[in-house]
């Protein structure tokens, strides 16, 4: 049986240091927010967003209903600090590509490991940042790339992240490849790639690429994680642009930051990082 990893404590401890990249609008406290009576898609709940499937280790058994995995308890442990108890969530699928593009949500608020960045946040809110992202990339043992200890030797592989991720961002800005790129709807379709030989790497967030290593490949390697650049990328909840719960959503996530819930979370269901090295 796989081991169970155990978060690092230099995670735990960036949770709640990190500044924060809050929306202008993130003006409300917690208690100017009507508890459990918001303005939400469905009247008397509130609908949370995320992909299928719904990976590990942000959810367990693609079940995100079940409060188990880092994001799910965090989506639960916001409804939660907002008046809804867990009877009162609702969950909507909502692909990916379609989360970060304008226009009408099915849902208040979705999570599913959605950096938040400038060119995102012209068509999308997003809250507080709730956790710290680094990324990371990862092969098989036996690869091409197997042994590389430097971003100079990842020039000439070919390499993968799921369509519109900052991990395929990292790719283009970081590693610069000389050869293109492969793009993949999800990360079980790119991780088949890469155990098929197709791809020599595939990038993604660290917490996954250490689940991927240890729990779903038989020979998963990481190669290395990416230092990241000044303002640390972090994860946000997405919401419609202009939603009128962003403030109330954006004070529960500070919330639970300062009172340390985000670090206890994190400690139960992310990964140990400590082991990756930093590729230069």
């Amino acid at each position: 049986m796989k081991k169970v990893l155990a978060i690092a404590i230099a995670i735990l401890t960036s949770i709640s240091s990190v500044a924060i990249l809050a929306p202008s609008s993130a003006n409300a406290t917690v208690a100017s927010c009507k508890s459990g009576a918001l303005a939400t898609v469905k009247s008397g709940v509130i609908s949370i967003g995320t992909d299928d499937p719904a990976y590990g280790p942000w959810f367990d058994s693609n079940k995100p209903a079940n409060g188990k995995g880092f994001e799910s308890a965090v989506a639960y442990a916001v409804a939660k600090q907002l008046g809804y108890p867990s009877a009162k969530v609702k969950w909507v699928k909502a692909p990916f590509n379609t989360v970060i593009q304008p226009g009408k949500k099915s849902f208040d608020f979705d999570i599913n490991e959605v950096s938040i960045t400038p060119e995102r946040k012209k068509a999308v809110d997003f809250s507080s940042g709730y956790y710290d992202v680094a990324q990371a990339l990862i092969t098989t043992k036996g690869s091409k790339i197997a042994s590389a200890k430097s971003i100079a030797d990842l020039k000439g592989a070919k390499i993968g992240a799921e369509v519109g991720t900052t991990s395929y961002q990292t790719i283009i800005d970081r590693i610069k490849p000389t050869q293109a790129p492969a793009v993949f709807d999800n990360n079980d379709v790119a991780k088949q790639s890469l155990i098929n030989g197709q791809i020599d790497g595939l990038v993604v967030d660290l917490p996954t690429a250490f689940y991927i290593t240890d729990a779903e490949l038989d020979n998963g390697l990481i190669i290395g994680q990416f230092a990241p650049k000044a303002g640390a990328e972090q994860f946000g909840l997405v919401l419609s642009k202009g939603s009128p719960i962003t403030s109330c959503v954006t004070a529960a996530v500070n919330a639970l930051r300062k009172n340390g819930t985000l670090s206890a979370i994190a400690g139960k269901w992310l990964s140990n990082t400590a082991g990756a090295p930093v590729l230069k």
